[in-house]
């Protein structure tokens, strides 16, 4: 059932917020996708409840246009890597401080800021501390937001199926370390699927949301279920981190580095729903797991 409630999306062209845009449309609203470039997704059939709004969260004004009369804001901006004066620090904690204040002063109902698991303001990490940092900034602007962490978010166009899909055609494939890190893949419709729901509940209002996938793999076990499905019998390679860190410094002088030392870092420690943390199941939501994943996004030939 359509309605006249509005929400803006705050990186509403992006591989999360896209789809955030999608769930919300359908569950209703009229969505102001908001980006720096917001045409350069076509939405298809829904466009008629879509408005395309510029928005670059350094702006104030932008901003402040962007989430006016809006009853739910959810900002899915992210930076991975630093570049053309983009830093992690002016989009993940200055521009996430600037949506949450403009949200609260514009009387927004629900803001939803989206972090990710693993935040830590004592990480190794530059783009790690920036998140964890964005969150408290969040929390002091607009004490009742609600965090949501998701884990590693998976699909048929995401980096980590896709790079796995790649490496996988070598003879020999590289572990970081022995691949015995802990991950939780989460399906990013899930996870879009998840946000739209806490932009309808009340009680989601400041709560910390981590969300993970139907099941825990090792980074080992999530290579051999890319392999045994398309059927590649590959010899695994355990490669010390201490490599890993020298070829990351090598892969820093490329303007698209297949791996950042920011990623690396969060490689080497698990990336798993904590027991704190409210989850899928908080929502009624029965996560998808990795495996169902690559069977849609690789489907076998009859």
């Amino acid at each position: 059932m359509m309605d006249d409630r509005v929400a803006t999306v705050v990186g509403g062209t992006g591989f999360l917020g896209r789809r955030v845009v999608q769930a919300l449309a359908e569950s209703g609203y009229r969505v102001r996708v908001g980006a720096r470039r917001p045409a350069a997704v076509d939405f298809g059939n829904l466009r008629d409840r879509l408005v395309p709004v510029v928005v670059d969260v350094r702006g104030e004004q932008s901003v402040r246009e962007a989430v006016a009369g809006a009853a739910a804001v959810v900002n899915a901006v992210s930076l991975y890597v630093e570049k053309d004066g983009l830093t992690f620090d002016a989009i993940h904690v200055e521009g996430a401080e600037r949506v949450a204040r403009c949200a609260r002063v514009a009387g927004v109902e629900r803001l939803i800021h989206v972090s990710g698991i693993g935040a830590d303001a004592d990480s190794r990490s530059p783009f790690v501390r920036a998140r964890a940092r964005g969150e408290e900034a969040v929390r002091k602007a607009f004490e009742r937001a609600t965090l949501v962490r998701p884990s590693v978010m998976t699909a048929c166009d995401d980096a980590f199926l896709t790079s796995l899909e790649v490496v996988t055609r070598l003879p020999v494939v590289p572990l970081f370390g022995h691949g015995d890190n802990r991950l939780q893949p989460a399906y990013v419709n899930d996870v879009a699927a998840a946000l739209a729901r806490l932009a309808e509940r009340a009680d989601s209002r400041g709560r910390l949301f981590e969300l993970g996938g139907g099941r825990t793999y090792t980074y080992r076990e999530a290579v051999q279920v890319v392999m045994s499905h398309l059927g590649r019998n590959r010899v695994l390679l355990p490669v010390p981190f201490a490599f890993w860190r020298g070829l990351v410094r090598v892969f820093g002088l490329l303007p698209n580095p297949p791996i950042t030392r920011d990623q690396l870092i969060l490689l080497e420690a698990d990336n798993i729903v904590g027991s704190n943390a409210s989850t899928f199941s908080d929502l009624g939501m029965q996560p998808r797991t990795f495996e169902s994943v690559v069977q849609e996004c690789f489907p076998r030939s009859v």
